[in-house]
């Protein structure tokens, strides 16, 4: 009977493919796929659709793209009492359309949830230099990522990950969960447990310019910065005369100089080059002079020192 359900998929962004393929993959009946209407992309800046679209039509599903989504309320209700998923959605599902859904919407988070409500869980617990983070599967409510949780699961960290690399991992334990959980959910057999709304933290929206380095923050804020934001909107700087973006680096707990100094040194027949930081120093590891391809610190340093003024 729960395999059978209609189910509608909510997903734009490619954490969401990755839950529409395991459901396929699961059989779980999937009815219809709503995602974001195509948009420019790219410097010709080409109408391109979302992967889920792609992926939904190869599939032979539905694929409902509404500007406004009361647009699809009646179309939901053609589907007599289907279930939601919503993974990765970008936007605010109003209560009159969860309603349309049985049990609800479920939503697939990462984080521990009442932990990281918001739409930077990933990035903001790389920020922060958490141990752990996790996934939670819960009901979707009109508050946001305030619904009663079905499930969770711990993942612990290393500090050394990246947003890519967390994405993906949370990512795999995020379908591992759901399709672990969904038939029991479907059939009522199992139930979500509310929230403590005690206990709950809040992530905010990333904006472009949080990619800018700050040099008067501490360096092991700066390297997590890095890691955090190494897919979007990534770490820009200024170096001389140069606009870099910084990709890899690592803290070193010495402060020599004011913040934002530069300097090259010699180590052990390497060339290292050095920022300083409020508290500690930035080595770099690797950056991508504007415009060109990432390498590695030496490379930059043989066809740029020149314009560094070290």
């Amino acid at each position: 009977m729960s395999m059978s359900k209609k189910i509608v998929f909510f997903g734009t962004e490619d954490f969401s493919l990755g839950a529409l393929t395991a459901l396929v993959d699961a059989g779980f009946d999937i009815a219809a796929v709503v995602t974001k209407p195509d948009s420019p992309q790219g410097r010709g800046q080409k109408l391109t659709p979302p992967k889920v679209k792609t992926y939904a039509l190869e599939h032979g599903m539905p694929v409902w793209q509404p500007g406004k989504l009361s647009e699809i309320a009646d179309d939901i209700r053609a589907l007599e009492n289907p279930a939601g998923v919503l993974v990765s959605f970008g936007k605010i599902i109003p209560q009159s359309l969860i309603d349309l859904f049985s049990p609800g919407i479920i939503n697939v988070h990462p984080s521990l949830l009442p932990l990281y409500r918001g739409p930077s869980p990933i990035e903001t617990a790389i920020v922060n230099g958490d141990t752990e983070t996790g996934v939670s599967i819960m009901l979707l409510s009109a508050k946001m990522d305030a619904g009663p949780v079905y499930a969770q699961q711990p993942f612990a960290l290393e500090n050394t990950e990246d947003a890519d690399q967390l994405y993906a991992q949370l990512g795999l334990l995020g379908n591992e969960l759901l399709v672990g959980n969904l038939a029991a959910i479907l059939d009522g057999s199992l139930l979500p447990a509310p929230q403590d709304d005690s206990q709950a933290t809040y992530c905010q929206l990333i904006k472009k310019s949080d990619g800018i380095i700050d040099w008067n923050k501490p360096a092991q804020r700066i390297e997590r910065e890095i890691r955090a934001y190494k897919g979007w909107p990534q770490s820009r700087t200024t170096i001389g005369d140069v606009d870099v973006i910084i990709t890899k680096a690592h803290a070193i707990p010495v402060t020599y100089h004011a913040p934002g100094h530069v300097e090259i040194i010699n180590e052990d027949g390497m060339q290292v080059l050095m920022i300083d930081c409020a508290d500690g120093y930035l080595c770099i590891d690797r950056l991508k002079p504007l415009g060109k391809k990432e390498m590695p610190v030496q490379a930059f340093l043989a066809g740029y020192r020149h314009q560094l003024g070290v």
